[in-house]
């Protein structure tokens, strides 16, 4: 993965807004492509299992092609199967569907949502946190609930 790393200025508060004086100035240097997942697990936060976890969820949520799509597709045109299994490209992105929609149903209702801002969509904690309404620092442990079932889906030990 390339990194993509810019200098953040910070305050206690936070982020520094244009105009503001208060506060020691201090930078920080952040990595752009660092998904909220690989942050979690390079910082102690996440097990190997759970991670491995989140990133079958994700490779499932892309092989099924769920993201936003363009109306027009410049693949190139694949007249022969290159998957191991023998499936036909559009039965590889059916089998990734169903097993995106199973792992969800097992990490059941309440944690989906989580599991799809973080996982799939690539948000931070804390404005999944925000967007879902919950109290701050509490979406970690939730994520953390949500990815050891998805972990047992996946028969992850």
């Amino acid at each position: 993965m390339r990194r993509r790393l810019v200098e953040r200025e910070l305050t206690e508060e936070g982020p520094r807004k244009s105009g503001s004086a208060r506060g020691k100035r201090r930078t920080v240097t952040v990595n752009l492509a660092e998904s909220p997942m690989s942050w979690l697990h390079s910082r102690g936060h996440l097990e190997d299992r759970l991670f491995d976890a989140g990133e079958r969820l994700r490779a499932d949520y892309e092989r099924a092609q769920l993201g936003a799509n363009v109306t027009m597709r410049w693949d190139p045109v694949r007249v022969r199967s290159t998957g191991e299994t023998g499936l036909h490209a559009s039965e590889r992105q059916i089998a990734a569907k169903l097993r995106f929609d199973a792992a969800l149903a097992e990490a059941g209702k309440g944690l989906e949502d989580i599991l799809w801002r973080v996982v799939c969509a690539g948000e931070g904690l804390p404005e999944a946190e925000k967007s879902l309404g919950w109290p701050a620092r509490s979406g970690k442990l939730v994520l953390r609930l949500a990815l050891d079932r998805v972990a047992d889906f996946y028969r992850i030990i």
